[in-house]
């Protein structure tokens, strides 16, 4: 069954989203940086998080359309903000996942009455020289339209390697799908993590949150989880945990991620 992909606007943006559960409790789900639209993989999203279908209503969102030509985490942050209660939505779980968890923060600080718990999987508080290297080098990539390179880079850095050589080819053939526009697109986001910050943010939070950090992270380096325990310390709500093995992608690769995910939601 094809999940139809929905526009929500408000007064100055448009963005595109599918929703799927049938539950009463909204959970927000803010993916992170990607090539091609997240909306495009609505059908394998809905398939990895089919726990939650019954007593869950999930949203997935992209990034706007038309990308101003400056756009940082904080703004899409706001702009995510806004087409979430454009859509009604008063109260709800939050899961952002690397740049998506950057907002989820930042979105769950700004609008606390409507965040009831967060979920952080392989993100930073802040943007280290790590991060900063790696997203650099595969904004370059973008830049000269290198569609094969980027996807072999990306892909390296955030998969384990036992499962980036299994899928080598599958992602050398996704490249060959990929518009030029999207790859400037792909460029304004990556450009839009530089200098983000956001541990008075983390700090100030006083719901429920759970990290989902990776321990073998190559894109956030491993003093990111750390990093992130820091700053959530001071609130005792504040738990983390910390896989090995499955790289920055655990959240697509550890068998036991959405069952821990719907654990905490439904504590």
């Amino acid at each position: 069954m094809s999940i139809p992909i929905e526009m929500v606007e408000t007064d100055s943006i448009q963005m595109r989203f599918f929703r799927f559960g049938s539950g009463n409790m909204p959970l927000v789900i803010v993916p992170g940086l990607s090539v091609k639209p997240v909306s495009e993989s609505a059908a394998a999203i809905r398939q990895q998080y089919r726990q939650f279908t019954k007593d869950f209503t999930v949203y997935v969102f992209d990034r706007r359309a038309n990308l101003p030509a400056h756009y940082t985490v904080e703004q899409m942050a706001e702009d995510t903000a806004a087409a979430i209660h454009a859509l009604g939505l008063k109260r709800y779980c939050l899961f952002g996942a690397s740049q998506g968890g950057m907002m989820a923060m930042l979105i769950a600080a700004a609008h606390p009455e409507a965040v009831q718990k967060l979920a952080l999987g392989s993100t930073c508080v802040s943007v280290n020289e790590t991060a900063c290297s790696v997203i650099a080098h595969w904004a370059n990539l973008a830049r000269q339209h290198k569609s094969k390179e980027l996807y072999l880079e990306f892909c390296q850095k955030v998969y384990p390697p036992v499962f980036f050589k299994k899928y080598k080819d599958l992602f050398i053939t996704m490249s060959e799908t990929v518009k030029d526009e999207e790859l400037d697109r792909f460029v304004t986001l990556c450009e839009g993590t530089a200098g983000f910050d956001a541990r008075a943010q983390l700090a100030s939070l006083r719901c429920s949150v759970l990290a989902l950090s990776a321990a073998d992270d190559a894109v956030l380096g491993a003093q990111a989880a750390a990093d992130l325990a820091a700053a959530g310390q001071q609130n005792p709500q504040f738990s983390q945990y910390l896989y090995t093995g499955y790289g920055h992608a655990s959240y697509d690769t550890a068998p036991d991620y959405g069952q821990r995910l719907f654990d905490f939601f439904t504590a």
